[in-house]
């Protein structure tokens, strides 16, 4: 077999499968799999694992409905561990979490995050915007600029990336990342304030990739 000839599998006939977030980069399990659930998994597109306290090969959600859409698998260096790149519907852990890894390790031991989970900058501070919207009142700037509404916004994203052209000119390279910085910011804040999500935003620049600018921009003025 092919797969069987092109990874390098352990005394059990299996790799580790590291489930990646296709567009947030967020880990989402580790798991094992066989030949037979890594075959599986390219043919239907579907998370195929093989689970080593059951001794048996399992599909994700096959109980839960919380399956894994696949879109690549990658291997290491090694060719003993996988990544699956994936789009969730819902939960990946047996708890219920969206994501296996919400415990920090400190040096007092194991800790445990009642919210978050492990995630990369731009899904944290997206996080984070949401938990301010959350909060009432004057708690935040960013809950100061949802009350205040779309307009408001709006002007403060325009002044925002008029200070970061300025910099990208003239000023610094610490100005220019501090300024791209707070564009960044006043954006999540603005497509929060419109309920559209910033897995939305990456979904379209996914769906962009391998296509050129000039055809793409070409076509939406179409």
């Amino acid at each position: 077999m092919v797969i069987a000839d092109s990874l390098k599998w352990d005394d059990q006939g299996l790799v580790t499968v590291v489930v990646q977030d296709r567009l947030t980069g967020e880990i989402r399990m580790l798991a094992h799999a066989d030949a037979q659930a890594v075959e599986r998994t390219l043919a239907t597109g579907q998370g195929h694992f093989y689970s080593r306290s059951r001794g048996r090969p399992w599909l994700k959600g096959e109980q839960s409905g919380n399956t894994l859409a696949v879109s690549q698998v990658w291997a290491d260096c090694d060719g003993d561990a996988l990544v699956y790149l994936v789009d969730s519907a819902g939960p990946s852990c047996h708890t219920g979490r969206d994501s296996c890894f919400f415990r920090p390790l400190q040096t007092d031991g194991l800790a445990e995050d009642q919210t978050g989970h492990v995630r990369a900058a731009l899904p944290q501070l997206w996080a984070e915007l949401e938990q301010r919207r959350a909060t009432g009142g004057d708690a935040s700037y960013t809950r100061k600029l949802l009350d205040e509404g779309v307009a408001k916004i709006g002007d403060k994203l325009r002044e925002e990336a008029d200070e970061l052209a300025r910099a990208l000119a003239d000023e610094t390279d610490d100005r220019v990342v501090s300024e791209a910085g707070d564009v960044i910011y006043h954006l999540l804040v603005g497509l929060l304030s419109r309920g559209v999500s910033l897995r939305d935003v990456e979904a379209e620049l996914a769906r962009r990739f391998g296509t050129s600018g000039l055809a793409e921009k070409a076509s939406r003025q179409k």
